[in-house]
């Protein structure tokens, strides 16, 4: 495949970056931006010199691959109708409202042999990807994904929207499976949960912390990784990793008993990144780096931990 087709359905404020991308990147030729606003598809068409179409279902067919940055509950039909039109899809997180149609849509790129890419893009952090080789057996995590309060993304709660990235990173992490969810939440701003804390239990016995909001005054993206002998910290907004490691021998004396490494990162483009792994997935004919699979088992933690705030909120209210 000389050049890869390619479209974004859905250009506002992400879609349009993802339509940038693949008009820059070399292995692509972006034939079509797609979206119901035309005011939003034709800037993006002519700021990219593409073409502007209003409904989807025009390239079916004619496009090799595509990105789905629509709202959460057009992902199934969309990335559903390429995939068996014989396009390869990357489909924004969630991957989809319920994990029925997650499952569905791995079955159908399973019987196309296309890929099926689900949009963590933290996957993709230097700072993460420095830390991997350092992953050895996790203890205990924590994470926190502090932002300011934004109308963009509460069509899902803040679970969904921004939690869902570090239940992600943390089940790659860990790599068991779930035992024990106990969270709470509340809404703040909007009608959705806006601040909520999960502890979540692993079977190989690894505990993870994990607290989100939106309604915060400043932004930050905090990992910390604690393992036998070593504790790593991720600042995934800054890119710095700073690994505190057991001396492999006894320290001399006046030493410290462990040695501190700290390697900062270039801020990069993580997007680029993850369009770039997604087409090179398509030419090399090989699994996504985050997978269908990887999808639905973030979406259905993410709908656990949701399902228990709620709970607890009904319960206060019903108590109040």
């Amino acid at each position: 495949m000389s050049s890869i087709r390619t479209a974004v359905i859905g250009v506002g404020y992400l879609g349009r970056f993802h339509a940038q991308k693949y008009a820059q990147n070399a292995k692509s030729e972006l034939v079509a931006v797609v979206d119901s606003r035309a005011d939003a598809r034709d800037r993006v068409a002519a700021e990219l010199a593409t073409r502007s179409v209003g409904d989807y279902r025009e390239l079916l067919g004619k496009v090799d691959a595509v990105s789905v940055v629509t709202t959460t509950p057009a992902h199934f039909e969309i990335a559903a109708a390429f995939l068996r039109a014989g396009a390869h899809v990357l489909v924004e997180k969630p991957i989809t409202e319920q994990p029925a149609e997650a499952r569905e849509l791995i079955d159908i790129a399973a019987k196309q042999c296309r890929v099926l890419q689900v949009g963590h893009l933290e996957r993709f952090n230097p700072a993460l990807r420095a830390a991997e080789p350092h992953l050895a057996r996790p203890r205990f995590i924590e994470s926190q994904r502090l932002a300011p309060y934004k109308e963009r993304g509460t069509d899902v709660n803040v679970v969904l929207d921004l939690m869902i990235h570090d239940i992600d990173l943390i089940q790659s992490i860990t790599r068991s499976d779930i035992v024990a969810v106990d969270a709470i939440g509340s809404p703040v701003f909007s009608d959705e949960i806006d601040i909520a804390n999960a502890r979540i239990t692993f079977a190989n016995g690894c505990v993870a912390n994990t607290t989100a909001s939106r309604v915060s005054l400043k932004s930050e993206r905090k990992l910390r990784i604690f393992e036998d002998a070593a504790y790593l910290s991720l600042d995934l907004q800054q890119k710095v990793l700073t690994l505190i490691r057991k001396r492999s021998s006894p320290p001399t004396p006046g030493q410290l008993p462990v040695v501190i490494e700290e390697a900062s990162f270039e801020q990069g483009d993580a997007l680029a990144s993850e369009i770039e792994s997604f087409l090179d997935s398509i030419v090399q004919q090989k699994a996504p780096i985050v997978s269908g699979e990887d999808g639905l088992r973030a979406l259905e933690t993410a709908l656990r931990i949701s399902a228990q705030v709620n709970a607890g909120l009904a319960a206060r209210r019903a108590a109040s």
